[in-house]
Order: C-alpha cells, then sequence, then structure tokens
C-alpha cells in the first residue's frame, strides 16, 4: 500500500507541472474497450453534448447544409471522425452517399448496425484518418464539433492536405473551429474526486482533472490523471487550438482552399464576431 501511495502521490504532483505545447498523454484513447463504451454511451444521449452535438442541434445543422445546397442529394460525402454515424445516418436519409471513417471500433460497429437496421447504404470504416490515402473521390468533406482544433499545427497541415486530395475539383470542406471566447466562458478545471466505477475506469479509481492554457498560441489543455488503487496512473491530454476568421482564413488558404461560407454555427446563424464557434465551408482551389 505504500509504494501504491507513494506512486500516486508522485503523479499528482508530476501531472501539477505544465507540459510542453501538444505534449502527447495516453495514446489513442478513444479506442480503449472500457472507454469507449463511455464515448459511444455519450454520443448516444440525446440530451447532451458532452461527445456529439445534441440531436436536435444535428438536426438543424443537416437541414441547414441541405437548405443552402452546401451539401446535395447524389454528393458524395466523406464523414470524418463520424463516430456512431449521427451525421452519416442523416445525410445518408436523405440521398447522399456517405463513407463516414472513425478509429474507434465500437463506434464504428455501432454505425454498421444501425445503417444495416435502417436499410441506409454508408460505407464505414475503422481506421485512423491521418492514415487514408483517397485522390479526387468526394464532392465534400465533414470534420465537425472543432476536431480540427485538437491537433497542432504540423499534423493539421498534413490532415488538411490529405482533405484537399480527398476532394474533387471544386469540392467543399465543412468544418467548424472553436474561439477563444468559448474557451475562457468553460474556464480552467482544476478539481480530483473518487468513483467507484465511472467513465475511465471500471473500477474504483481517483481522477484528478486540471487546465492548462497557453494564451500566446491560443491553446488550451484539459488534463484528465486517473490513478487505480494498485498504485497506477495514467494520463490524458485533450487539447484545443482555438481560432478567429482571420486566423482559420489563413489556414485554409495555405492549405489550398478559398472561403465559401462562415456562420458562427452549422445551423445558419450569420457570422458575428465573438462568438463561441465559427462555421466555414472552404472550396478546394483549381491546380
Amino acid at each position: 500500500m505504500t509504494g501504491s501511495f507513494i506512486n500516486i502521490l508522485s503523479a499528482v504532483f508530476s501531472s501539477s507541472i505544465k507540459p510542453g505545447l501538444f505534449e502527447p498523454g495516453e495514446p489513442r484513447f478513444w479506442d480503449d474497450p472500457h472507454i469507449s463504451k463511455g464515448m459511444l454511451e455519450a454520443h448516444l444521449n440525446r440530451n447532451s453534448d458532452a461527445a456529439s452535438r445534441k440531436i436536435k442541434i444535428i438536426d438543424r445543422e443537416v437541414r441547414h447544409l441541405l437548405t443552402v445546397r452546401v451539401l446535395k442529394p447524389g454528393d458524395r460525402v466523406l464523414d470524418l471522425g463520424c463516430g456512431p454515424g449521427l451525421y452519416a445516418t442523416r445525410l445518408s436519409e436523405n440521398g447522399i452517399k456517405v463513407t463516414g471513417i472513425d478509429i474507434s471500433e465500437r463506434s464504428i460497429d455501432y454505425a454498421i448496425r444501425y445503417a444495416k437496421e435502417c436499410g441506409l447504404d454508408i460505407d464505414y470504416r475503422c481506421m485512423d484518418f491521418f492514415d487514408m490515402s483517397i485522390t479526387n473521390e468526394f464532392d465534400a468533406v465533414l470534420l465537425i464539433y472543432g476536431e480540427l482544433c485538437t491537433f497542432a499545427d504540423s499534423r493539421r497541415d498534413v490532415l488538411l492536405a490529405k482533405i484537399l486530395r480527398a476532394l474533387k475539383p471544386g469540392g467543399l470542406f465543412v468544418f467548424d473551429v472553436s474561439t477563444r471566447q468559448l474557451r475562457m466562458k468553460e474556464g480552467l478545471r482544476n478539481r480530483w474526486y473518487v468513483s467507484n466505477s465511472g467513465f475511465w475506469r471500471p473500477g474504483r479509481h481517483m481522477v484528478l482533472e486540471q487546465g492548462f492554457d497557453y494564451p500566446e498560441h491560443d491553446v488550451w489543455l484539459d488534463q484528465y490523471v486517473v490513478m487505480t488503487e494498485d498504485g497506477k496512473a495514467a494520463v490524458y491530454r485533450n487539447w484545443f487550438h482555438d481560432y478567429s476568421l482571420a486566423s482559420i482564413r489563413q489556414v485554409a488558404v495555405k492549405a489550398g482552399f478559398g472561403i465559401a461560407h462562415v456562420w458562427n454555427d452549422f445551423t445558419g446563424k450569420p457570422y458575428v464576431e465573438g462568438g463561441d464557434w465559427i462555421a466555414v465551408v472552404a472550396k478546394k482551389k483549381p491546380d
């Protein structure tokens, strides 16, 4: 017990040191057998936006994108980070041919089963979308709910190059990013708790939540140190790079896109500076 206690104290003290920018935590925790179960439950919770936006918001987003003809029946659409298929299902129901990619085997298995039950022809692939190699296949690529914000600049640029390559000439990249305003509203998380069973572990464990701000980079870190009674500790890190309209426009243009549409969110709320989100439709520039 003494050794375990010392290990826990060591984990607590070491976690209080501010990590280097985009220093990784536990790798690929999204497909962890236990954590992925909680993630799927969060995705499917109609009244929660912990993992995906609430269903009523997703419905409004899809309706708006169809109404303004960003997405059209007959289009081929690639949904990156598709999870259990919340967007893919709705797009397929509207005559769009969807391919969904996600790293979580549990989410993809659910999405495949649900599509089969509903008689929907959706191509789901369980893979890391950084491993995709697709050329000129899609009319649009979706990356929604701020996933672009989770990558360091170098990784982001690699992904943007892959997305550009996957699009047909004139194809659309549909994505959103969070702003500094949203991050300041949420504030730094600094607390600890003990759970007999929870999101991070099936058995008794302690969680230390911490927030770190990197204002000079518009970057924020939510860190979770999970410690079990046997003295084992794991550090999970969720990084967020926030953007302004000017900074995300610069990134998109550098990657080979032109900005076609901007809203405060994909329900179609007109863009006003100072909002929590920036929803963007970027168009692949001609070669």
